[in-house]
């Protein structure tokens, strides 16, 4: 009887719990009825109204089974539960779904193994499943704390442990898949996801790093290893998150990055950072790029009190970004970059001589091994912003070239340059040097089609500024930022140290035809290039490598820019140089004196070879053979060696080893060029540039000069006792000079009113008006008598001399306000 009764009882039980029932066998080793499994499967599909109860009732038992332990039966539920998801596609799936992730949910909570894995799969199946509408009401919150729990798993067991890890890995790729192509994809990128999703990545990424490198160099593994190794299956993930974030999540994708590098301190070394973010920046879109550069200068600025190797990891992370960035979109970081990085320099400056003078007198081991670690920072960020400006387009070059260039700080002036108020003279020259260092590798390789692009006069002027300082470097890195701008044919290796060139054909130097804009920039600037060789080369505090990048200043500017005109220009240069060290009024050393005179040889052998007039060649050469028998000093050849006996003075009446005017007009005269300009000797402007320098005064080196070579004979001799006199002066200067002397001033006239600002020279006319007015007023002492008649007359008295009344309107006095 009860056995009927059971019968009956399982006869009215409702259909889908018998079929439900019927595909689990006794002996849960045999698995799933694969026939009675179809019935079921085909019966969902029949009546999919059914599938919501189907779900609920497997998972009831599958709960059951998870607490009584029977594993076996659980299996063979995921596995109908799966098959099921697989077959049925209808809208009432839905529900359905619900309890699978219930099911899954309950698999991921238990303490075995075995079951988080199995869930796990399960749930990596479902993610991949293309649903034909979209859940409004499902979420995954649960699912990614529990897989970024696993990502962390601890057991004692490596193999369990690795397994739990790559488990929950796979779980979050299922997450991110699923959640990114449901319509409510945002709430997966909200920050309390990314804060756990991001972390667990990285943390199974670097502990793999770490192990293999204590047991060496990891092996290239086969295919199907590499899905075995959490790290690389987590870098995968990685990199697929970062594809799918689009621009309004993105930042929220790459903070959590940040996090765990300072929680792991993975700053210093920085290895591990570095190929963190250039996953990121060969993963995301390249049009986001500017995104990650931003949040790296934010944290940047976020530790820059920071120890100084952490601030130089976190740079060299950015110099990575933006080497990857620079190749696609960076939008309008490009200034945000450099102002950045110029900022941090200054503040690193000024941790390095705060240190310096806290420890002044005391030389401890911490304090110079801390000025050499904010070194460290400091050429990183000149290496960051070096290799970004290079890689930058043309036109965004020239702006970033300027921007540095406004940045260079100048003693004695206000300006937008970085403040050295508080740095004083030593830090001010350290941050020229760094500046001009980083600008330096801007530089480096820019071709420009002109020169008048490469050296506009916003950035002419400033450039050249440091040039006059009582600093070498700085001259040097002046001189070498010209090279790069004026070079535009790759020939400044070519005539690298300064040397007299035997046959200057063999070096094959690379020159085109000087074009208009060329000729009108060395017109409009070619005396500041001049000009700036001059003073360079009479510094007092010259080396080797002064003379050898002055040398080849001179020979580019030749190369590129010389047409008749600058080749009569530069002779005249080169002739004044030898007087400078001939007459030696400013008193420089011998060893300066015979370099000069070394670097004037040096550049007209080059020059006679370039415009190759024959007669000019032999005059040089003549000049140089003299020189290497009666006075090796004065070649570069000799005087730059290590050891070398200096003359104990120069004989000015020696004019064998000197290259005379006379002698270079007369060549060239004979060869078509117009040589009277040769007569009238150089002499350097005087600027508002000598006042800024911290140089001497150059208004005291210019004066007349007189070429005592010039002839021969007693009347190229001038009487010392002379009286010089208006008359004299006038004979002395031809009318090509005094044409000459007015079409120069009216040009400085003209380029003041075109370059200076409108408030200086507002400034300058209002002081002027102010003189004008207070002289007159001295001058006339006016005293202003009321008209005696209706007819609007008055009477003006100057000193005791009465004038007639004259009427009010007629009065021509604008300036002096008469009421």
């Amino acid at each position: 009887l009860s056995a009927g009764v059971c019968c009956c009882c399982a006869a009215l039980r409702p259909r889908y719990k018998r079929l439900v029932d019927n595909i689990f066998p006794e002996d849960p080793k045999d698995g799933l009825v694969k026939a009675d499994m179809e019935k079921l499967t085909f019966y969902a599909v029949s009546a999919p109204e059914k599938l919501d109860r189907i779900g609920a009732y497997l998972a009831e038992r599958l709960s059951r089974d998870v607490v009584r332990h029977r594993y076996g039966y659980v299996l063979i539920a995921m596995e109908a539960l799966d098959q099921l998801l697989m077959a049925c596609h209808s809208q009432s799936i839905k529900p359905f779904v619900e309890s699978f992730l219930h099911m899954v949910a309950k698999l991921l909570e238990s303490g075995e193994p075995k079951l988080q894995v199995l869930g796990t799969n399960s749930f990596v199946k479902f993610a991949n499943i293309e649903e034909d509408t979209p859940s409004y009401h499902r979420r995954y919150d649960f699912f990614v704390s529990r897989f970024s729990a696993m990502c962390h798993s601890c057991d004692p067991d490596p193999e369990i442990q690795n397994g739990i890890r790559i488990a929950g890995i796979r779980g979050i790729q299922g997450v991110v898949r699923k959640a990114v192509n449901d319509e409510l994809r945002a709430t997966i990128w909200e920050p309390q996801h990314m804060d756990k999703i991001v972390p667990s990545l990285l943390f199974n990424m670097h502990k793999i790093e770490d192990v293999d490198s204590r047991t060496g160099p990891p092996s290239s593994p086969a295919a199907g290893v590499k899905e075995e190794n959490p790290s690389v299956l987590a870098e995968n993930c990685f990199r697929e998150l970062l594809g799918r974030a689009t621009y309004g999540n993105m930042n929220n994708a790459v903070r959590p990055v940040f996090v765990h590098l300072d929680h792991h301190r993975l700053w210093d070394p920085n290895e591990f950072a570095v190929s963190c973010f250039k996953i990121i920046m060969y993963s995301i879109q390249a049009q986001y790029s500017h995104h990650v550069i931003q949040e790296i200068l934010g944290h940047l600025d976020v530790r820059k009190r920071d120890s100084p190797r952490v601030r130089a990891g976190i740079i060299q992370v950015l110099l990575e970004a933006v080497a990857i960035a620079a190749k696609g979109s960076i939008g309008p970081t490009v200034l945000e970059v450099f102002n950045t990085l110029l900022k941090h320099l200054r503040i690193s400056v000024d941790f390095e001589l705060g240190d310096r003078r806290s420890s002044a007198g005391s030389a401890t081991l911490s304090t110079s091994s801390k000025e050499s670690d904010e070194r460290i920072v400091q050429n990183a960020i000149i290496q960051t912003i070096g290799f970004f400006g290079s890689n930058l387009p043309d036109y965004q070059r020239s702006e970033i070239m300027m921007f540095i260039m406004s940045k260079v700080p100048v003693l004695g002036t206000t300006s937008k340059s970085l403040d050295p108020s508080n740095l004083g003279d030593l830090g001010t020259r350290r941050i020229q040097i760094m500046l001009l260092r980083s600008l330096l590798m801007v530089t480096s390789g820019y071709k420009s089609t002109t020169i008048s692009n490469a050296l506009p006069a916003p950035f002419l002027d400033p450039l050249l500024s440091p040039s006059l300082m009582e600093d070498s470097e700085l001259r040097q890195l002046v001189l070498e930022i010209l090279h790069n701008l004026i070079d535009r044919h790759d020939n400044r290796a070519k005539l690298r140290g300064i040397r007299i060139i035997p046959d200057v054909s063999d070096l094959k130097i690379k020159r085109d035809k000087i074009s208009r804009q060329d000729v009108s920039f060395m017109k409009k600037h070619g005396q500041q290039l001049y000009r700036h060789i001059y003073l360079g080369c009479k510094e007092e505090d010259n080396v080797q490598k002064n003379f050898e990048l002055l040398f080849t200043s001179l020979a580019l500017t030749t190369i590129e820019l010389a047409n008749e005109e600058v080749v009569i220009d530069l002779i005249r240069l080169a002739i004044a140089l030898q007087d400078v060290a001939i007459i030696n009024e400013d008193n420089l050393p011998m060893f300066h004196r015979c370099g000069i005179m070394a670097l004037v040889a040096a550049y007209l052998n080059f020059l006679s070879q370039m415009i190759a007039v024959p007669a000019f060649c032999q005059h040089v050469s003549k000049v140089i053979e003299t020189r290497s028998v009666e006075a090796a000093y004065f070649l570069p050849e000799t005087i730059f060696k290590d050891k070398c006996d200096l003359p104990k003075s120069l004989e000015k009446d020696e004019k064998d080893l000197f290259f005379l005017t006379n002698k270079i007009a007369e060549s060239l005269g004979g060869s078509g060029y117009n040589v009277e300009r040769l007569s009238v000797p150089y002499v350097p402007q005087v600027t508002d540039e000598d006042r800024l320098s911290r140089r001497k005064s150059i208004v005291d080196t210019v004066s007349i000069q007189v070429d005592i070579l010039s002839g021969t004979g007693t009347e190229d001799k001038v009487d010392n006792t002379e009286e010089i006199t208006f008359e004299a002066l006038k004979k002395a200067i031809d009318n090509n000079g005094l044409e000459e002397q007015e079409k120069e001033k009216r040009r400085l006239v003209i380029e003041k009113f075109q370059k200076a600002p409108f408030e200086e020279i507002a400034a300058q006319c209002e002081t002027k008006a102010n003189l004008l007015h207070d002289r007159l007023a001295q001058i006339l002492e006016l005293t202003i008598r009321p008209p005696p008649s209706p007819s609007g007359t008055m009477t003006i008295t100057a000193g005791h001399t009465h004038y007639h009344s004259v009427p009010v309107y007629e009065m021509k006095f604008p300036d002096l306000c008469v009421y």
